[in-house]
């Protein structure tokens, strides 16, 4: 592999990682007077605020937060030549620095190197990445997280169907081994959620 080979690579990684470091919720919270990670369950993200501060407060953090990963995702595209395939899906030798750029986004986001590396569990970071990898199922996602979300009443339930649906939305539209990398994106969502629960045993 050469340098010229490796430089969309490195681009799209430290872009995503820089993107996803913003910390929405912290910045929104200290609006507010409130910083998210010392408050309710500390995480700093769309639920733990629109418990502390409602909906007026979270709507940002919600969209701020899937931005960073489409933001990630798009120079990931940018700097590999745009290749897309069937109605836009990542394709050729753009897929590995775009699920780079999204990786780094959602480490960004957990990790974040302006927010002191106390950061959330990437959930929205790497719904907003998707929707640069595989726009098609992303819409199909939207369309069942709303339907969910009235058929049960419940946004949080519609998140969860939605999202856990993605990988297999995905294999209407893509190579199994794109929604192999997709299943990896989501493994760091879980890393994210064990941590959590390992911090709130030891609290």
């Amino acid at each position: 592999m050469t340098l010229d080979s490796l430089a969309p690579l490195l681009v799209a990684v430290i872009g995503g990682y820089l993107l996803g470091s913003v910390p929405v919720a912290v910045l929104v919270g200290r609006a507010h007077g409130l910083d998210p990670r010392e408050a309710g369950d500390r995480n700093p993200g769309f639920w733990n605020m629109m418990e502390q501060l409602g909906w007026k407060a979270a709507v940002p953090v919600f969209a701020g937060d899937m931005l960073k990963g489409t933001a990630a995702g798009l120079v990931g595209l940018a700097v590999s030549g745009g290749e897309t395939g069937t109605l836009g899906t990542v394709a050729g030798a753009s897929v590995p620095p775009v699920y780079a750029a999204v990786a780094a986004a959602m480490a960004g986001h957990a990790w974040p190197v302006f927010a002191g590396r106390r950061g959330g569990r990437s959930i929205l970071t790497f719904s907003g990445g998707f929707a640069v990898l595989c726009p098609p199922a992303f819409a199909l996602g939207i369309a069942l997280l709303i339907g969910t979300s009235l058929a049960l009443r419940s946004f949080a339930w519609g998140t969860r169907v939605a999202v856990f649906s993605l990988p297999a939305l995905q294999l209407l539209f893509a190579p199994a081994v794109h929604v192999a990398g997709t299943g990896l994106l989501m493994c760091l969502i879980g890393l994210r959620f064990g941590q959590a629960a390992v911090a709130s045993r030891r609290a």
